[in-house]
């Protein structure tokens, strides 16, 4: 896959918008590795949101551990044809004193499949769903090339096309 970094900016906004679900990828504080494909929004800037049982794996793994990885891939094209989207960043759960972006994050969320959001203190207190965001700070696609004629896999950096 080549192209130059507008074009595939433009190609992996398109997989982005297309594309309901990421797959984290995280750990906690044990360093145990743990992956998760969750439903998902993002807002103008490509922060992320998603809604998840706050006693989920991932969602304790945040808790204790930040550093997330995120992959949008499309794999409803043809085998060897498919694109990818690779995140690395920082996710948190938002509370109470989130509220603003907690109503932001479900507008989105509910917006992708035309639906009314739910109250935001739905997600809040003594409710098991909480709403999390996630902010890439390294953006990259998949691309290809060949070592000693044989293909491999190589990841072009779009973080500065995609996130200005």
């Amino acid at each position: 896959m080549g192209g130059n970094t507008r074009e595939l900016t433009l190609q992996a906004k398109r997989v982005i918008s297309r594309i309901l679900y990421i797959t984290l990828a995280t750990s906690g504080r044990n360093c145990e590795p743990w992956n998760s494909p969750v439903y998902s929004a993002f807002d103008k800037d490509y922060a992320f949101y998603w809604v998840s049982w706050a006693g989920n794996q991932h969602s304790k793994n945040i808790r204790e551990n930040e550093n997330v990885f995120v992959v949008i891939y499309d794999s409803t094209v043809p085998e060897g044809t498919g694109f990818g989207v690779y995140m690395k960043g920082k996710a948190r759960q938002l509370g109470v004193r989130d509220g603003a972006e907690i109503v932001k994050a479900l507008k989105l969320l509910y917006g992708r499949t035309n639906k009314k959001p739910r109250s935001p203190k739905e997600f809040l207190k003594l409710f098991p769903r909480r709403v999390f965001k996630f902010v890439p700070d390294t953006v990259w696609v998949n691309g290809g090339g060949t070592v000693n004629g044989n293909f491999v896999d190589t990841r072009i950096d779009i973080t500065a096309e995609l996130l200005r």
